[in-house]
């Protein structure tokens, strides 16, 4: 009996955060100026869903990571070039825009129909993850519409530990606030954990794994499928980088109620 995890990651490119995004009005609705240009990594959030899903798979036997992404197919080779020799995983490319300015919805549609479309994969030992936000696609819905579309009603939505017990159940800690976690339980896959920033760090390059990644990289990027993933029947009246604001005060023996509310009237302002 297979006892191992097929990990399905759902992640893509977003503009390298040391790059000046600059919102302009395109043909085709808003975007960002000189956006193929621009140098991509992969998101935050979902590296760290990556991670994580490496490193599981790696300690439980016969356990398989798949890297579900959508974005410009050239831009996601660049992207590919990038990550590939961090860890071991097989790549699914979908092939449509990955701005800022496409609807969660479509994307956790195309997300979902390519998860579907996966040969072998094991719906009763899948754990579906991705980032609980987006550095260009923050909804913060998106996984979990993913998940609702593959019929998985277990959902994590912050997660940054994940531990598999002896028995196969899924102990899962979740930020809530004041800085503490929400302890939960469920009995094992199929499940959905959108990760925070999880424990691991960055691996470093590995170019074997890099070798043996780029065999299945290239053929899933030449067969990528086309994704209509937009903001149709969307108008943006205006986009706009937010202007750095800030006013330093230093106080003593001020009570917390008369701080929360001076933030108030600040941000008012």
């Amino acid at each position: 009996m297979a006892t191992g995890f097929h990990i399905v990651v759902c992640g893509s490119l977003v503009p390298d955060p040391l790059q000046t995004l600059e919102p302009v009005e395109t043909p085709s609705g808003p975007g960002l100026k000189n956006e193929m240009m621009l140098p991509s990594v992969l998101d935050p959030w979902a590296a760290h869903a990556l991670y994580e899903a490496a490193h599981l798979a790696g300690s439980t036997s016969d356990s398989k990571v798949w890297l579900v992404s959508l974005g410009p197919k050239a831009r996601l080779q660049q992207l590919m070039m990038n990550i590939a020799q961090k860890v071991p995983f097989e790549l699914v490319a979908l092939d449509g825009p990955a701005g800022g300015f496409t609807d969660a919805y479509e994307v956790a549609a195309a997300l979902a129909g390519a998860i579907e479309k996966i040969d072998g994969l094991d719906r009763s030992r899948l754990l579906l993850f991705g980032g609980r936000s987006s550095a260009s696609r923050d909804a913060g819905v998106t996984m979990q519409m993913v998940g609702e579309r593959l019929g998985i009603t277990d959902q994590f939505l912050a997660v940054d530990k994940l531990t598999v017990q002896d028995d196969g159940s899924l102990r899962v800690l979740e930020r809530i606030e004041g800085g503490m976690y929400l302890a939960s339980g469920c009995e094992g896959p199929p499940a959905v954990c959108a990760w925070s920033t999880g424990e691991l760090p960055e691996p470093p390059n590995n170019p074997q794994v890099g070798m043996q990644n780029m065999r299945t990289i290239m053929p899933a990027l030449q067969q990528a499928q086309p994704a209509a993933v937009g903001a149709e029947g969307l108008d943006f009246q205006k986009v706009e980088v937010p202007q750095q604001r800030r006013d330093t005060k230093i106080v003593k023996d001020v009570p917390a109620e008369e701080i929360a509310r001076e933030i108030v009237e600040w941000l008012r302002s």
